[in-house]
């Protein structure tokens, strides 16, 4: 809830929301098979873009959220281990976050900028981006 309350301009509340859900998902479980990490980032991330009411393309996180999922969803259905998915979802995410560097913002403060808004990666999905990148570091632990 503080992320929703705290955190300035629409990335509080979404990243709250991501969390609030993702929570939701897990039920407040001691550790996550691959298909329960899934489950969770997927409810996150449907809870993200039903709040942002963003989609791909639209250069915001959810250009990364929704890669991320996919990512994990074939790591599932193939029974990676969890470290190995998270790296894999993380490199998703590094590629995701910098193709947003060509789009033109259509959702977000940035979408204010029309044409200047090409040419720079969105920080929404860079944040994601990051969050993915520590995740995986810390499953390598």
């Amino acid at each position: 809830m503080t992320l929703l309350s705290s955190v300035g301009g629409a990335s509080g509340p979404l990243f709250g929301t991501f969390f609030i859900r993702a929570a939701q998902a897990t039920q407040a479980r001691q550790s996550l098979t691959l298909e329960e990490l899934y489950q969770m980032f997927r409810d996150g991330a449907d809870g993200v873009i039903s709040r942002g009411k963003a989609e791909p393309g639209d250069k915001t996180m959810c250009d990364v959220w929704v890669p991320v999922v996919e990512s994990l969803r074939q790591s599932s259905e193939q029974n990676l281990s969890v470290p190995v998915a998270l790296e894999a979802a993380s490199s998703i995410a590094e590629s995701a976050a910098q193709s947003t560097i060509t789009m033109q913002a259509r959702k977000g403060r940035a979408s204010y900028l029309g044409e200047r808004s090409i040419g720079h990666q969105d920080p929404g999905a860079t944040s994601v981006m990051f969050m993915m990148q520590m995740l995986a570091l810390a499953a390598k632990e």
